[in-house]
């Protein structure tokens, strides 16, 4: 009977091959975290933090491109102000409404069918979208391999639906994440699209980087707890790379993540 390794593998057309059986693949993170305790946001901690990243270097793998990493990333506390600066449209208050980056098909066809398809799921699922925002990166710091599968980076901004009330008092918070993730599933399983994360409460920022190469690919992300994932002769695939970075205020995290 196949395990969950051979099921996964499967489902991202992994094989056997060589040395190579993706039912070896396994999940062990080197991990920091950085944090104020009086709850002070600061882009101090963001720098604090990738300094930890770097750190963790010995945790790391890499395969035949020294040039790409086998994950790493940074979840954040959701950057308010930074996003409201940013977005062209207008955003509820703090903590009323999730954001996720999707990655899309480079193709633009493919991608605007996924984006079709996982705007109908947001609404079947009883949210309502925001809108989306191009996700600023520099790809010629990534290595080759990393750049041959690259796919393209979209935020999407969800909101309170119908279903949450008028003002969406009805809704609590953890009701509201658990309709996000929701979504974050479905888009996964029936668009093939895969969210690092969808919340109201914290983002993850990552890729098929090295510890260096991930303030130099994403110039402007944001902040909260660190980690780097290890796993000696693996292949690199991006629907596996962990969050490697957190900084922020010390708050309980919810975490819906696989």
């Amino acid at each position: 009977m196949p395990n969950s390794h051979h099921v996964r593998a499967a489902q991202r057309g992994a094989e056997a091959r060589g040395l190579y059986d993706p039912a070896n693949d396994r999940d062990a993170c080197g991990v920091a975290f950085v944090a104020d305790l009086r709850g002070r946001r600061s882009h101090d901690l963001v720098g604090k933090a990738l300094t930890a990243l770097r750190n963790l270097e010995h945790r790391g793998a890499k395969g035949a491109d020294p040039d790409t990493g086998d994950g790493v990333g940074l979840l954040t506390q959701i950057p308010d102000a930074f996003f409201r600066s940013t977005v062209p449209f207008e955003l509820p208050e703090e903590g009323a409404y999730a954001v996720g980056t999707a990655f899309l098909p480079a193709d633009e066809q493919a991608a605007a069918e996924a984006v079709a398809l996982i705007e109908r799921i947001v609404s079947e699922e009883g949210l309502r979208i925001l809108g989306w925002r191009e996700v600023p990166t520099d790809p010629s710091c990534a290595g080759w391999a990393a750049r041959e599968v690259m796919p393209s980076f979209r935020q999407l901004f969800l909101g309170h639906g119908e279903a949450a009330g008028p003002d969406a008092a009805g809704e609590t918070a953890l009701q509201f994440e658990r309709r996000a993730f929701c979504v974050r599933k479905r888009a996964e399983h029936e668009a093939d699209v895969y969210f690092p994360s969808l919340s109201a409460r914290t983002i993850v920022y990552k890729g098929m980087l090295t510890e260096a190469q991930l303030p130099a690919f994403l110039p402007r992300p944001g902040r909260r707890a660190l980690r780097q994932r290890h796993r000696p002769g693996a292949q690199p695939v991006l629907d596996q790379h962990v969050p490697v970075v957190a900084a922020g205020a010390p708050v309980p995290v919810h975490r819906a993540q696989r």
